[in-house]
């Protein structure tokens, strides 16, 4: 089975960087999708092989019609872009603060998904992968998992963003189905990215977590969907 195209957004760093450049050293083209037009460039100048420049900006509808107009035939799109705006617990946090990270991670990654379906559409082996949090776990969050879990009601916006974002999964995986799509989510764990600073102090290394990414991005017709999956492979409790 063959992959020829992908398109990764939020790719000009951390997780999303390394998650297009092993697609790439697997010989496909490679969809950069950055907001930031010439940090964006500067990584498809550093990545190499057949990386391509897309401006895309998550939030912007009319930048993800561009986008989708610009790629003919996806075979994998890696819903990456995402943002954690606070740490404040849901007691201490307003609307607007949930309504900004919801816009990128959540429905950014629909109105992304939804616009690239004609493009995935063409393709034999279409894949989703939705890059999530263990945080967004409710199993977790009730029950918690030290490596993933805040603790407590913290990061509020942050952690019910991913939460919906598995919703959506799922949801995407069962409409789908029928048409050959696997749709899936990622726990990439706790790594050295931008996104707060806890990460960047103590992060792992962003490329093991681009691995299984990479897995479910490659994933045979046989392979799961609806699912959501940890960095090393195994399954993560909704």
């Amino acid at each position: 089975m063959r992959h020829s195209t992908a398109l990764v957004t939020g790719a000009n760093k951390g997780i999303g960087k390394e998650i297009a450049r092993q697609l790439l050293s697997t010989g496909m083209t490679v969809h950069l999708g950055s907001r930031d037009e010439e940090r964006g460039r500067r990584t498809v100048e550093e990545l190499g092989g057949d990386a391509r420049l897309v401006r895309l900006d998550v939030t912007d509808s009319a930048s993800i019609a561009e986008a989708a107009g610009a790629v003919g035939t996806l075979d994998v799109l890696v819903n990456n872009a995402g943002i954690s705006d606070s740490f404040a617990e849901a007691p201490e946090s307003g609307a607007e603060e949930f309504r900004r990270v919801y816009e990128t991670n959540v429905f950014g990654a629909l109105e992304v998904t939804n616009a690239f379906l004609p493009a995935l559409r063409r393709s034999e082996h279409p894949r989703v992968v939705n890059v999530s949090s263990g945080t967004g776990s409710l199993t977790w969050s009730t029950d918690i998992n030290p490596q993933f879990a805040t603790g407590g009601g913290g990061a509020a916006a942050y952690r019910s963003s991913k939460a919906a974002l598995n919703a959506l999964t799922v949801l995407h995986a069962q409409s789908l189905a029928g048409e050959g799509f696997k749709v899936n989510a990622l726990a990439p764990g706790l790594r050295a990215t931008e996104l707060n600073a806890r990460a960047a102090r103590d992060g792992g290394d962003p490329g093991e977590a681009a691995e299984q990414a990479v897995r479910l991005a490659l994933l045979d017709d046989d392979g799961p969907s609806g699912q959501f999956f940890s960095w090393d492979g195994t399954s993560v409790p909704w």
